[in-house]
C-alpha cells in the first residue's frame, strides 16, 4: 500500500514524536505550493493560471541576479500559500530583500520558514531540472514580535528541510531530522507518494560536480583536488572519476542523495571578498542537513556548515557536499594549507 506525503508526517508526530502538528501542517503546505510550481514549470512556454512563466522579469533580486518570471511567480506562490495558516511568523527568501512577517490579519505562528523559490532557473529556457529549496526554523521568544535577527540562527537549528526537484518526475525530498525520505508526485491522484525512505550517500564516489570554466580562479587546494581526480587511475587517487554539472544545486544534490558523489561551489578569487557564492540559509543550510542526514558530510573547506553561525540574511559561503570520504579529504587539504 502506498505512503502519502501527510501519513508519513502523521506517523513521525504520532508514533516517533518527532514534529508537533503545526509543523506538520506547514510542511503539507509547502508541498501544496510545490506542486502549484511544478505545474507552472511543466506548462512551460503554454503558459497557465500562474502567467506566462518563460523569460526574464526584467528585474534583478537583491543579490544582482536577474529574475525570470518564474523566479517571481515561485515565490509569490509559497508566499500566498503560506501565510493565512496560523503557522509561520514570518518568511525569507533569496529573491526578496528583507523578512515577509504574516500579515496582522491573520494569527501568527512559531515558526520561520526560508526558501529559494526556483533554484537553477537559468535553466528554464533549455528543460533542464529546477527546483524549490526550503528550511524551516523555530522562534527563539515567541512572546516577541519578529525580526531579521530571529532567522540568524546556525543550521544545527533546522527543524525541517528539503526541496522539490522539477524533472521527468516532481520529487519532494524531506527530513525532519530523522533520515531523509523521497516523495514522488502522483499526477493522477494529486499527492505526494513515498517511494523511498532511509536515503544514504554512499561514503566513496567517483563522480564529482564542480563548474570547470572557473578553475583558474580557484584556491589551491580546489585545484590538488581536481588535479588528483583528473589525473586517473594513473594518480594518486588510483581511480577514473566522471565529472557532472547541471548548473542546478537542487538537481547536482538529488543525483547526489540518489548514487553518490561530491559537489562543490569554492570560494574564488573573482569576488575574494564574498565567502562563497551559494546562500547560507537557502541553499547551503537545508541541502547539508538533508546530506548531513543520509550519512554524508557538509562544509565550507574548513568548517561544518551547519555550525556557521549566520551575521546575514543573504550572507554568502562556500559549499562542499556529499559523499563523507571525498568531503573530508577537500576539507583536509583546506586545513593543511
Amino acid at each position: 500500500m502506498s505512503i502519502s506525503l501527510t501519513r508519513y508526517l502523521v506517523e513521525q508526530q504520532r508514533a516517533k514524536g518527532l514534529i508537533p502538528s503545526e509543523l506538520r501542517l506547514l510542511l503539507e503546505v509547502v508541498a501544496r505550493a510545490c506542486k502549484s510550481i511544478s505545474h507552472a514549470v511543466n506548462k512551460g512556454a503554454l503558459g497557465s493560471e500562474l502567467g506566462d512563466v518563460m523569460g526574464s522579469a526584467g528585474s534583478e533580486n537583491v543579490q544582482g541576479e536577474v529574475q525570470k518570471k518564474l523566479d517571481i511567480i515561485a515565490n509569490d506562490v509559497l508566499i500566498e500559500a503560506n501565510e493565512w495558516g496560523g503557522h509561520l511568523a514570518a518568511m525569507a527568501s533569496e529573491e526578496m530583500d528583507s523578512i515577509h512577517v504574516v500579515p496582522n490579519r491573520y494569527p501568527q505562528g512559531e515558526y520561520l520558514l526560508m526558501f529559494d523559490p526556483l533554484d537553477g532557473s537559468s535553466n528554464i529556457e533549455v528543460n533542464v531540472s529546477i527546483g524549490t529549496i526550503f528550511s524551516v526554523l523555530k522562534k527563539v521568544d515567541p512572546s516577541k514580535g519578529v525580526s531579521e535577527e530571529d532567522f540568524l540562527q546556525p543550521g544545527t537549528q533546522q527543524v525541517a528541510a528539503g526541496y522539490c526537484v522539477y524533472g521527468p518526475q516532481t520529487t519532494l525530498v524531506l527530513t525532519v531530522g530523522d533520515g531523509v525520505a523521497m516523495f514522488t508526485l502522483d499526477r493522477e491522484q494529486g499527492s505526494f507518494v513515498l517511494t523511498q525512505e532511509n536515503v544514504k550517500v554512499p561514503a566513496d564516489t567517483k563522480e564529482f560536480a564542480i563548474n570547470m570554466s572557473n578553475m583558474r580562479h580557484w584556491d589551491e587546494p580546489v585545484k590538488r583536488y581536481i588535479d588528483e581526480c583528473l589525473q586517473g587511475e594513473e594518480g594518486p587517487r588510483g581511480k577514473n572519476f566522471n565529472m557532472r554539472w547541471i548548473a542546478s544545486m537542487v538537481a547536482d544534490v538529488h543525483r547526489i542523495l540518489t548514487r553518490g558523489g561530491v559537489f562543490m561551489y569554492p570560494w574564488d578569487k573573482r569576488e575574494p571578498s564574498k565567502a562563497g557564492k551559494l546562500r547560507l540559509m537557502y541553499e547551503a543550510n537545508p541541502m547539508s542537513w538533508l546530506i548531513e542526514q543520509a550519512g554524508g558530510a557538509a562544509t565550507d573547506g574548513r568548517q561544518r556548515i551547519l555550525n556557521i553561525q549566520p551575521t546575514q540574511l543573504h550572507q554568502r559561503v562556500s559549499v562542499v557536499l556529499g559523499s563523507k570520504n571525498e568531503v573530508d579529504r577537500v576539507t583536509s587539504y583546506h586545513t593543511q594549507k
